[in-house]
């Protein structure tokens, strides 16, 4: 038990580094300071550590001091892959997004694809393991990792999210206007060569 409350008391820290990272009013940050006082308050009683040096050791974390991850769902049907119309930009990725604290990366992969196309799926491989700086991306402030995970459609059907406008396949010479802030063309390509080779190595940088 104090290893999943010491487990809660990371992830509250890690909502609270978030909010300090990313909101702009003043009263959310008082309350994500909060927040993550009570993280280390709760972190130190379980280890033992004194709360100054557990406080220290959590405010000395910034939102991009270390990588991010992103987790890219690859699901192919008919010989096409699966993507999405991101509705802040107008353009298409792979089903995805932020790591979240607490899931691994094959239920982020299964968890994002539910929330933005409907379907129902099940991570079967590991395919690639990028660094987004290695990559013709535009310009982050992040340094992130991309996890691309190869899934096998099980249920459901086409609906887009709250983040999302369309839900379509695409065959690679198909391909339409990409969201390069989240995949490029070439990885895209990385990706349907596992199509043709599914025995094909692991990919990373």
């Amino acid at each position: 038990m104090p290893v999943k409350w010491l487990e809660w008391a990371k992830q509250i820290q890690a909502l609270s580094q978030a909010g300090l990272a990313f909101s702009k009013d003043i009263y959310d940050l008082e309350r994500f300071e909060a927040l993550r006082d009570i993280s280390a308050e709760m972190a130190a009683e379980l280890t033992g550590t004194p709360v100054e040096t557990m406080h220290g050791i959590f405010t000395n974390e910034k939102g991009y001091q270390t990588p991010k991850v992103d987790v890219r769902a690859v699901i192919f049907h008919e010989q096409k892959m699966l993507l999405v119309k991101e509705k802040n930009d107008d353009l298409w990725a792979l089903p995805g997004g932020w790591a979240e604290i607490g899931l691994t990366p094959g239920e982020n992969a299964v968890k994002e694809t539910r929330e933005e196309t409907g379907f129902d799926v099940r991570p079967v491989r590991l395919l690639a393991v990028l660094d987004k700086k290695c990559h013709p991306h535009p310009p982050s402030l992040y340094h992130v990792y991309k996890f691309f995970i190869l899934c096998e459609l099980e249920g459901g059907k086409a609906a887009p999210g709250i983040e999302t406008t369309e839900v379509r396949f695409f065959a690679q010479d198909r391909l339409p206007a990409l969201s390069t802030a989240r995949n490029t063309e070439t990885q895209l390509d990385i990706m349907f060569e596992f199509l043709k080779n599914p025995l094909k190595n692991t990919v990373f940088d």
